[in-house]
């Protein structure tokens, strides 16, 4: 696959042109009309929903289908949009496969579930590419809620803040906001800038005001904070990278996945984007999946991912393991990364130690296996940066390292409420973060109106 040369294991204009737009080119492509309207016919409209059940936002499944089926698409979107005003971005990332489709009857009957993320793509596309907004702004309240992070959660308490009519002010640390959205996802499942498109879109409703380049705890500083604003909404994600524990590991080509991929997403030369002739990615996730699907599509030759368990508890769905497999990426399991072994300061290989599993627990079994590899990618979880909560983590109660909320999402700290990867409980699923900021919004608003303070 590779054709370009290397130089310290490095490629450098490793593949024509052409072909890394193919290699990066929508992973689903949109349903046209008639596609659209030969899939929703296939749908049972089941009046027990179990797909609707499945979905952490809870969006009325057949009802937006049925929309489709009826020449409605605009009808459809509100449906979906009333639940997740993130659903165009959902339709594209969630794994849908471990999610509503496999709680399809279709998929059960025939193991062949309906195509339910695409049919919410089509008409979310449609609304989005009309312009059409189906929300207007309530009264304003003169309330003022600072929200931390133009993430998923963020963007989702932020939209149904702005609808109850509250004002709201974004702190996004990034240039760009998005969140793992713009900088998090592989490009293959979100293509033409749509991040930025749906961001536009959110914020049109009107009374959201995002602050780019402002960053929780260098910037503004919670207590600050809450002395000004009638709320504040936790969102921030995670910034933390867990370490691999391995001897060397800080030797050159050594390297974050989530930052591989924020730098790939960012880009506007593929070509240009280093990576090695022999990748090694640690993890079993989205993120080492999609690290070492597109480490192969930007040209290395060859791609392990290694995990330290087994394949049934791997994060990654089965979808996304057979598409990694697909693309020639191999996955070899039970496991762990021992030694970084270098040259000059320059990785060259990995040695890992065989796991197995002893009295419930997860072991090293002291045999030993070493894989050559020019660039090593950790993708092994991220860290919530309690610094970054500026000395007031004695007041946000922290539990297993994120935040601890109540079913509400409210923090120990009057008036914090917190959703998204940050919390305890977060799945790390952009829709799961959607629904717990759109919740925790509603909260936000329960207190202003049922007391008149937060």
């Amino acid at each position: 696959m590779a054709t370009g040369h290397f130089k310290d294991g490095i490629a450098d204009n490793r593949l024509a042109p052409e072909t890394y737009a193919d290699n990066f080119s929508d992973l689903h492509p949109p349903l046209d009309h008639h596609e659209a309207l030969v899939e929703a016919d296939r749908c049972y409209f089941c009046y027990d929903a179990p797909c609707m059940t499945a979905c952490p936002t809870s969006i009325d499944i057949p009802m937006f289908i049925r929309q489709i089926a009826t020449g409605n698409p605009l009808g459809s979107a509100k449906t979906i949009f009333d639940q997740n005003i993130l659903g165009g971005m959902c339709a594209r990332v969630c794994p849908t496969e471990t999610l509503c489709e496999e709680a399809c009857v279709r998929e059960a009957a025939e193991g062949k579930p309906v195509q339910i993320g695409r049919l919410q793509r089509y008409a979310t596309d449609v609304a989005m590419e009309e312009e059409k907004q189906f929300y207007k702004r309530a009264a304003l309240t003169g309330k003022r809620v600072a929200v931390i992070g133009a993430g998923p959660a963020g963007l989702a308490a932020a939209h149904r803040l702005a609808r109850h009519g509250h004002d709201v002010i974004i702190f996004e640390a990034k240039p760009k906001s998005g969140g793992l959205n713009e900088y998090g996802i592989a490009a293959y499942k979100s293509t033409d800038d749509f991040a930025q498109a749906e961001v536009d879109y959110v914020t049109a409703i009107g009374g959201i005001d995002i602050r780019n380049d402002m960053a929780l705890g260098r910037d503004v500083q919670l207590s600050d904070l809450v002395q000004s604003y009638d709320a504040v909404f936790l969102g921030m994600g995670l910034g933390g990278i867990n370490a691999l524990k391995a001897d060397g590991e800080d030797a050159k080509g050594v390297e974050n996945a989530v930052e591989f991929i924020s730098v790939l997403r960012q880009t506007g030369d593929l070509a240009k984007l280093p990576i090695g002739r022999r990748v090694v990615v640690i993890g079993g996730g989205m993120t080492a999946i999609d690290a070492g699907v597109q480490s192969k599509l930007l040209g290395a030759e060859d791609v392990t991912i290694c995990y330290r368990r087994g394949k049934e508890d791997m994060n990654a769905s089965g979808f996304e393991q057979d598409l990694a497999a697909a693309n020639g990426v191999t996955i070899r399991h039970w496991l762990q990364p021992k030694r970084v072994i270098s040259h000059n300061g320059k990785v060259t290989a990995i040695e890992l130690e065989y796991t197995a599993m002893k009295d419930g627990k997860l072991a090293g079994t002291g045999e030993l296996l070493t894989l050559p590899a020019d660039q090593v990618f950790k993708a092994i979880g991220q860290t919530l940066v309690p610094a970054a909560l500026n000395g007031s983590s004695a007041s946000v109660e922290l539990e297993n390292g994120r935040i601890k909320v109540d079913a509400e999402g409210r923090t120990s700290m009057a008036k914090v409420w917190a959703g998204g990867d940050c919390i305890r409980g977060g799945e790390d699923l952009t829709v799961t973060s959607v629904a717990q900021g759109r919740d925790a919004a509603e909260s936000i608003h329960r207190a202003f109106t049922s007391n008149g303070r937060a």
